[in-house]
């Protein structure tokens, strides 16, 4: 894992070996560089909710941490609700896709989608 200069301070999002490799595959599927952008936005059932897709811009304040070539960004609002949490991908049974495990989240919506 490598820090990008872009960044004032890294944001401490981290990416599971599972989910690097799912997003490794589907950036193979892009045409342009593209990063994986990780936000929370105002809105669900319990306050706020996370918004995870591929973007090619950045902007100022942009905290940008490279996993084994995946870059991960974070916008400077969102970074302090999502310091600490984990981004896994699953594929079994039981549990399908990606999940955000956030230890600043202190209780959820029963879909998953919002925390607060």
């Amino acid at each position: 894992m490598t820090e990008t200069a872009t960044a004032n301070s890294a944001h401490g999002v981290t990416l599971s070996p599972e989910a690097v490799t799912k997003v490794q595959s589907l950036l193979a599927q892009e045409t342009e560089l593209v990063r994986l952008r990780l936000a929370v936005e105002s809105g669900g059932c319990a306050g706020l909710k996370y918004s995870m897709y591929f973007d090619e811009r950045t902007f100022d304040g942009d905290a940008i941490v490279d996993f084994d070539g995946v870059e991960v960004v974070v916008d400077r609002k969102s970074a302090p609700f999502v310091d600490g949490a984990v981004i896994s991908f699953a594929d079994t049974i039981s549990a399908q896709g990606f999940q955000i495990d956030n230890p600043n989240a202190s209780g959820s919506c029963a879909c998953g989608d919002s925390f607060h």
